[in-house]
């Protein structure tokens, strides 16, 4: 079984709520909503991502014998609560805002229906998977605004915090505008195209660069990118000039360099330079060696003769804002609604909707949150996607999915794109929404 589809993948207090809530009898239907209170800082937005995999997990809930009996022999659990849990399945309604929707604060991204007990549980899976990959693919949409046309690599697995995280970082990077990535897995589970080059090892294992150079080609005729910086970066493009007639006459084309440090915009003038003149105009530069977005921005403003950019730690970690103020919160119950009035994380009540309204260029111009009966104009960002756990629609293929992340990017107002943030985005708070939040707490 595969840990991560585990109900047990929870904190206990998910557990010990299910089992009061049964033996109180508190079944009724509840609507819980995530959402994310507050932007990291210098962020304009953020793009929802990791619906897929919600989906997938709401469809194969349940808990197994194993997992039964081991929750047994904890003597923590009663046998009302064991018995429901044995046959437990997701039940319920869910309505949520597409992968690759950019959105702000405040805005509910996912909303679950379901009988108290049930909605409930879902509680830390839900955010610990929609949480990651909005994060990244957040994260790595700044990085796709900085480099305009030039293709984004993927290349962070081995510094992902985990198996989990580098897999999905690597979906969640492509669906944000990525051209691929260098986890295997990554392509064989979602059908993104993958991407590598060679290690320092490599021309290390070799008693000299050129042969380590043509070992890599010939064992890789139609992906010879060479890595070049092991030991003299401007001496190993000449070697690769120099190797290049011999492996042409063996069918084999120099496909590119890989400068992985130092200086990167000055020694990709030079490499270029050199290329050029050995007659490898051909040849393409990618850049590696921990970047990150505002990097990017630099090699981009100096005009670096640069093709494409392989990004790692920063991205798959998003190093700059680790983590998100998101939270998933009961809305309503039993058709009560409910309002949390903590200090500095008071709550909307009621089950809600986005409507986003636009500028007569196209571009986003405001958002309003308002309850769902209340009548909205602009485009409703929440669509209805499981019904009595049951999906609606067949899941959507990643390309869908980064088409509609460009189609969301090229419509952000102009404030929004530069990686400083901007001014923030106007988020309305309908007035049906606010009479609702006062009566709620007038009955308190």
């Amino acid at each position: 079984m595969n840990p991560c589809s585990s109900v047990l993948l929870t904190d206990l207090y998910q557990l010990t709520m299910v089992q009061a809530y049964i033996e109180q009898g508190m079944m009724d239907t509840a609507v819980f909503e995530l959402f994310v209170r507050r932007l990291p800082a210098q962020r304009g937005f953020l793009m929802a991502a990791g619906l897929e995999q919600v989906l997938d997990f709401l469809e194969r809930l349940q808990v197994s014998p194993a997992e039964l009996e081991w929750l047994k022999q904890t003597g923590r659990f009663s046998r009302s609560c064991l018995d429901y849990l044995e046959t437990l399945r997701f039940s319920g309604d869910v309505h949520a805002m597409q992968e690759g929707t950019v959105f702000f604060p405040n805005e509910p991204i996912l909303r679950v229906t379901a009988p108290l007990p049930e909605a409930q549980l879902l509680e830390t899976r839900i955010m610990n998977l929609l949480n990651f990959q909005t994060l990244i693919a957040s994260k790595a949409a700044r990085s796709v605004l900085v480099a305009g046309e030039k293709p984004l690599i993927d290349f962070g697995l081995r510094r992902a915090h985990g198996a989990e995280a580098g897999l999905l970082a690597a979906r969640a990077s492509y669906l944000a505008g990525f051209a691929g990535t260098s986890t295997v897995l990554a392509g064989m589970e979602y059908d993104i195209p993958i991407y590598g080059t060679m290690a320092h090892s490599f021309v290390q294992a070799h008693k000299d660069e050129k042969t380590a150079f043509e070992h890599f080609a010939l064992a890789q005729p139609k992906n010879a990118v060479l890595l070049i910086d092991t030991y003299d970066t401007e001496a190993a493009a000449h070697k690769v000039v120099a190797l290049a007639p011999g492996l042409k006459q063996e069918g084999i084309m120099v496909k590119g360099v890989r400068l992985d440090s130092g200086d990167l915009a000055d020694h990709a003038r030079k490499v270029r330079r050199i290329l050029d003149e050995g007659g490898l105009p051909q040849a393409q530069i990618l850049a590696s060696g921990n970047l990150d977005e505002y990097q990017l921005q630099r090699l981009m403003a100096s005009g670096a003769p640069i093709d494409s950019f392989a990004v790692g730690t920063a991205m798959t970690t998003s190093a700059d804002a680790p983590s998100l103020d998101c939270a998933y919160k009961l809305q309503e119950y039993a058709g009560r609604p409910c309002r949390k009035r903590s200090e500095g994380k008071a709550t909307w009540p009621g089950p809600k909707q986005v409507y986003r309204q636009y500028h007569r260029n196209g571009r986003c111009d405001y958002d309003v949150v308002t309850t769902v009966q209340a009548p909205g104009a602009g485009d409703p960002l929440l669509h209805p996607v499981m019904t009595g756990g049951r999906r609606l629609a067949p899941a959507q293929r990643l390309t869908e999915l980064r088409q509609r992340a460009a189609t969301q990017l090229a419509i952000l107002p102009d404030s929004l794109r530069s990686l400083e943030g901007g001014h923030p985005y106007d988020v309305r708070i309908s007035q049906p929404l606010q009479d609702l939040a006062q009566a709620v707490d007038e009955c308190v």
